[in-house]
Formats: C-alpha cells, structure tokens, sequence
C-alpha cells in the first residue's frame, strides 16, 4: 500500500513539476528568445540585409529553383481588407461551405471565409476569415504558377492579369476557366473547379503553338503575413507542415525555427506542403508525377511574412504540343471525417496527418471516432465524452480489479508487515528478504497496482489532444453554462459564479466543474488510509486543491471528463474492494477531518 501511495504522489509531483517548468521557467525563456529574435531581425533589416532571398540552401540546385520564386518582394501592408478587394477584379466564390473571390491578377486565393465556423460562439458573430489579400495587414493567401526562361517568355505570376474565359461564379456545380496568353504565343488555360468542402482543383492547360520545345516549372505558395493572433501552446503544432514525398514523413517546423533560418527540404515525388493553424490548413498538392524542391522561408524585406512554397522540376512541352498539370489547394477546417475522405478519394499521402493527433496517434484517433460514434447518436460532445469514459473504464476493469485487488490484499497483510519491522528492526536487509518472501507466499504483486495507472497516462493525453486539438470540440456545447467544451468552465468561484456584477482576473477564474473536479478527486484520495508520514499526509490534502487551480485552465471538457473518471473510480474501488473483504476507508477518513487532534503531550 505504501508503494502504491508513493507511486500515486510521485506521478503528482511530476506533473506538478512539468507545469511549473512549462509555466515558470520555458514560457518566460521563450518570450525572451522571441523578443531577441525580433530585436535581430530588426538590425538586419536597417543593415539592408533580406531574410530569406539569399539563404544558404541545404540540398545541391535549392538555390537555382525555389530560391528565385517570383514575388519575393513584398510593399508593406496598408491597406484595409476592403481597398484591397476593390483594387482588383475578381470571380466570386459561394459554395455550402466556402465564400469569397479569386483575384484575377496572379489568379490567388486571396479572399476566403468559412460559412459554418463563427469567431465566437455567438452564431451572429463574424464568420472565420481564413484568406485576405497581400496587402492587408492579415494578408494570408494562396498562388499557383510558372517559372521559364527567355525561351518560353513570360509564365504567369503574382502579376499576371488573368482574363476570364467561362463561368461567372465559382461554385459546386459550375467551374471557372481563366486563360493567358504570353508574348511568345504560349497558351495557359486554368481550370478552377471546387466541392461542396474546402478542396479546389486547379488544372492547367499548357500550349505551345511555336516553333521550338520550351520548358516551363510549376510553383506554388502559400504566404502569410501574421503568425495565429492567440499565443502557441505545447500540446499543438501551429506553422509549416508538409509531407514530402509519396512515402514521406510528416515535417512541422515552427514559426520561430524559420525565423533564424529558412529550411530547405531535399527534393521530394508527390506529398503535400503548407501552413497549419490549430483548427484551420492551407496546403497545396503539387502533381504527384513531377519531383519538386520546397522550402519554408520568413521575408523580411517590406512585409514581414511567412511563406511555404515547392518549385517543380522543368516540364518540357514540344512543337504543336500541349500538357497538363493538376495541383490540389485545400483551404478550411479540419474537419476529421473530411479529411480522411481526401486521404481516399484523392490519394494524397498522409493528409490526416494535417490534424495534430501528438505522439499517441494510434490512440488518439481511435478515440475520437469511438466519441465522434456515440456523439452521432446522442447528439452532444459533452454527453459522449462521459460515455467514452465509461467505455475506458470497461476496457480497464481487469487491471483495474488487479489493482484494487492488489491493495485490498496489501491491506489485509499490514499486521504481518507489522511483525516483520518488529522482529527485524533496523536489519533493512533481512526486512526486505522476509517481505518478498511474505509477498510470494500471499501470492502479491506489490507493483499489481501500478500498471494501470501507467497505461492510463498515454489515456489521459490522448483524450486532451481530441478536446484541445479536434475542430468537432470547438463551441461544442454541454448543458447549462457550458456552450464551448473546448474553453475553460466561464464561471467563478470569486464571484459566486456569475452571481455578484463584477469580473474577475482571468487566474481567480476557478469555475463550478474544476472545483466539482476537485472534490472527486479529493474524495478519490480519501478511499485509502491518510498516509502516517507528515510530509505524505499535507500532500495528499493539498493535492485537490493545485490540481483544482491548475485545471481551471483546461478545456472544460477534459475537466468534465475527470471528475467523471474519478467518480467512476471511487465506485469502482469501493465494489471491488468489498468483494475482497478489505474496509472502504473513505467514511472514517472523513470523519477524522472533524475530529480534534488530541494535544500533544508535554
């Protein structure tokens, strides 16, 4: 029993020491680092240095391909979201899911917003801008084009004015098709079609009526302005991602990695590359067929922006000859459903990847279809997440049994143990020997109740990333107060919940279900005798109420769901160790909270 408790107040301390190192020591650092960052950049920028025009590329021919993308040069962002749509000619967008325009000139996805996603919970609140124009101070946006040489004459660019051939209006059920035509004759003819999501299609057409073979390489990028307004936490990536190559792995690097330096991938035949925010991607699909180089960059010249991009290798189109190629653009929320979808109906490798599932994948996604099933069913997050929760605790009955099974019989041998220190004394050795030996012949495990606590850790996190990480939890509501699972509990205790006509500071915010959460826990800790050691017993009284302060915090639907387990817990423990014949401990020990220490002896 005594091992077990220790074990028990070892993994609180660690996690207690996890988060103070998160918060007190890494956080500050990382605030520091990034204030130096920007004092540097800025002594670049008086010093006429460029950030990322001239980086040193990390793999042989970098340089000679995404290193000369054109558009590396931006004006500061001035303008309003408003002059910047008006400036250009445009084709709007207005499908289920999506609206907005494509700007004509360079043909970008530069104006975006999300119909079914609102800035707040409040359905009269604004949509989700995703895509603004360059020039905004939010400019965000996507570009398609080409790179060639004297030969091929001017390929079209960020400022090439696209004219439009067919369509009115990009919808569902009615693609658009642009066209240009450069001074040597070649003729490019686009194709935008859209679902009824967030996938855009843009194929090309590449003619050459001329003389002589030309070739032509396709580039892509997607440019950002800003960094996410809300600050990055350690449980999600926000920034670059890509899969490069068919058989690739998944590459995250930070905005502050790029920021000292541009990366540089090796070349890559198929994959994906782009920019992620915690509920919302903008990536682009190259053509599979066609090897590619890609990089993600930081620019500081004019516009600070950020910038993932991929040239492809040259295509070389004949006499009289014409080619096509096909690039995906997926511009929307993560949506889990959906994006497995695309992974099959586009063969695009690894694209649910774009969902930052953390390092327990393998139960991490599973968990959220066993919630996204019986949220199908009942119809609310909260409700599936407290069956979810029952559903573990079944999985885990036979080592939870052990467990208890293990401390009722380790409770039972405590008058033994009694008589092995009595008899042995200070003879640590020989108490050892006899202990085993008392323990093989009881057949007890003292390490039994170990395990399940260990296997539940990876739980535990898994089920944080789905609350924390998932679109599906966002401004999903529970009942009562509760409109946004994936939000801290809105109420608090300092003033009266909403009772008394003032805020309060935002880390005085300990609502109803932390504080509901602490009391579980507390009466969870209450079920086994208070530990005889001072220092074990003050831990394990204040231990409810840090974690209560601490989880206030938290995604209210990660809170919901341990006062929940621990509800469970305590009713599982009492069954299991009556049936073992070992006394539930939770009533005396509650009764001793009342009574009065007898004085101490002079």
């Amino acid at each position: 029993m005594e091992k077990n408790r220790n074990y028990f107040i070892a993994i609180a301390l660690s996690v207690v020491i996890v988060l103070a190192w998160q918060f007190l020591y890494m956080g500050p650092r990382m605030e520091a680092q990034q204030r130096a960052d920007e004092a540097k950049q800025a002594l670049q920028q008086q010093s006429g240095q460029q950030a990322g025009q001239n980086f040193t590329p990390e793999s042989p021919g970098a340089a000679t391909t995404t290193g000369n993308l054109p558009g590396a040069s931006q004006a500061e962002a001035t303008a309003t979201r408003d002059q910047a749509l008006a400036k250009s000619q445009r084709i709007q967008i207005d499908t289920p899911a999506i609206s907005g325009s494509i700007n004509l000139t360079g043909a970008r996805f530069d104006d975006l917003k999300l119909k079914d996603y609102h800035e707040t919970v409040d359905d009269k609140s604004p949509l989700i801008t995703l895509f603004s124009p360059a020039d905004t101070k939010d400019g965000y946006f996507t570009e398609l084009g080409y790179v060639g040489s004297d030969a091929s004459g001017a390929t079209p660019g960020p400022g090439t004015q696209w004219t439009l051939a067919s369509g009115d209006k990009l919808t569902v059920q009615t693609p658009v098709t642009l066209s240009f035509t450069n001074d040597k004759g070649l003729v490019f003819t686009r194709t935008i079609s859209v679902d009824d999501h967030y996938m855009l299609t843009v194929s090309d057409k590449i003619d050459n009526p001329t003389g002589a073979p030309v070739t032509v390489s396709s580039y892509g990028r997607v440019t950002r302005n800003n960094k996410p307004a809300t600050p990055a936490v350690w449980v999600i990536h926000e920034g670059f991602l890509a899969v490069l190559g068919t058989g690739g792995s998944l590459t995250e690097p930070t905005y502050a990695n790029v920021e000292k330096a541009a990366v540089t991938n090796e070349k890559a035949t198929g994959g994906w590359i782009g920019i992620t925010d915690k509920y919302w991607a903008a990536t682009i699909v190259p053509p599979q067929s066609v090897a590619y180089d890609s990089r993600f960059t930081h620019f500081t010249d004019g516009q600070p922006r950020y910038q993932a991009d991929y040239k492809s290798d040259g295509v070389t189109i004949q006499p009289g000859q014409s080619t096509e190629l096909k690039n995906l653009v997926f511009a929307g929320a993560k949506e889990v459903p959906l994006v497995d979808a695309y992974v099959d109906q586009y063969s695009i490798p690894h694209f649910d990847l774009v969902i930052d599932w953390g390092w327990f994948y393998f139960i991490t996604k599973p968990m959220f279809k066993l919630m996204d099933f019986f949220f199908r069913h009942v119809g609310n997050f909260g409700v599936a997440i407290l069956l979810t929760t029952v559903v573990v605790k079944l999985l885990f009955f036979p080592l939870a049994s052990k467990q208890y099974a293990s401390m009722a019989n380790m409770k039972r041998m405590q008058p033994k143990m009694a008589e092995l220190k009595e008899k042995f004394g200070d003879d640590r050795m020989a108490l050892q020997q006899a202990t085993m030996q008392l323990y093989k012949e009881e057949k007890i495990n003292p390490i039994a109740g170990c395990w399940p606590v260990v296997l539940q850790i990876p739980i535990f996190f898994s089920l944080y990333k789905v609350i924390y990480t998932t679109i599906e939890m966002r401004h999903a509501p529970f009942f009562g107060w509760i409109q946004d699972l994936s939000a801290p509990d809105p109420t608090s205790l300092f003033n009266l919940f909403g009772l008394l006509p003032y805020d309060v500071p935002h880390f005085m915010m300990i609502g109803v279900w932390p504080i509901v959460m602490g009391i579980t826990m507390f009466l969870q800790m209450r079920m086994n005798p208070t530990p005889p050691d001072p220092t074990q017993a003050a831990i394990f009284t204040w231990m409810p109420l840090i974690f209560t302060y601490m989880l206030s915090s938290f995604p209210a639907g990660l809170v919901i769901y341990w006062a929940w387990n621990n509800t469970l817990s305590v009713s599982q423990q009492a069954i299991i160790m009556k049936r073992h014949g070992a006394k539930i401990e939770l009533f005396d020990n509650m009764k001793g909270l009342f009574k009065r220490k007898p004085a101490a002896s002079k």
